[in-house]
């Protein structure tokens, strides 16, 4: 567990470290730009460890949670343990994000925590980061869009579209499968159940937030096409008339 803690804090201080430094030679873009870029990384590096591990190391979380943890899952969750902390601290010190980011968060560290302490269920926590951070780089994308100001464009849209997709099709579909292997498999720890059982329902949270902004930005849609529609009717009827 000594190890386990130093590996925490060193991958902590390199979040810190990293966000100092951009702040340091970015610092013209402010404070949230450069945490999330660190974000960012993070997600990008994520997605590509616990993606190696799914399918290439192994095992296969559908068919083997609650089995022991490799080195490999250890260092992943490590990883994102030590940004987890950082970007939590982050938020909480600039209040940027409101009580469902916070508790995402916070039920990210606890369940690191304990599956680390547990030493088993690591595959099944790599999958879970895997599926929550691969479409981190789209939500960031997204972010620094408006930032630039190219947010309504097509490349905006073609994000959103994406984003959607995405959250819908790992956090509920995949996500509703992995739960299912996970609760009906005699391995896992009642414990663990019950966290993927939480995670769960917090990709439903977050999901109802996804479907009423979809709603909203589709009616936006459809009201201009309407509109568009009326006037270039109107504009022709003139036309004619002249």
């Amino acid at each position: 567990m000594t190890s386990l803690a130093v590996g925490v804090v060193l991958c902590l201080t390199g979040w810190i470290t990293l966000y100092t430094l951009l702040c340091n030679t970015n610092g013209s873009h402010g404070s949230e730009w450069n945490c999330r870029l660190v974000t960012l990384l993070h997600g990008i590096l994520a997605v590509c460890i616990t993606a190696y591990i799914g399918y290439v190391d192994g095992p296969w979380p559908f068919t083997h949670p609650g089995t022991k943890n490799t080195p490999l899952q250890i260092s992943a969750m490590v990883i994102s343990l030590g940004y987890f902390i950082f970007d939590m601290g982050w938020c909480v010190y600039f209040r940027t994000e409101g009580p469902v980011m916070l508790v995402h968060h916070t039920m990210s560290i606890l369940g690191i925590l304990l599956t680390l302490s547990l030493g088993e269920s690591g595959i099944e926590s790599c999958a879970v980061i895997f599926a929550s951070e691969i479409t981190n780089p789209l939500l960031q994308t997204r972010w620094f869009l408006r930032q630039l100001g190219c947010y309504e464009s097509l490349t905006g849209e073609v994000v959103d579209v994406l984003f959607v997709v995405l959250f819908v099709f790992m956090r509920i579909v995949v996500g509703g499968r992995m739960l299912y292997c996970e609760l009906i498999s005699p391995r896992p720890r009642l414990i663990i159940k019950c966290g993927g059982v939480a995670m769960y329902v917090l990709s439903w949270v977050f999901m109802v937030d996804i479907g009423r902004f979809a709603y909203r930005k589709s009616q936006s849609k459809y009201r201009l096409w309407r509109d568009q529609h009326k006037l270039a009717a109107v504009n022709g009827h003139v036309g004619k008339t002249d």
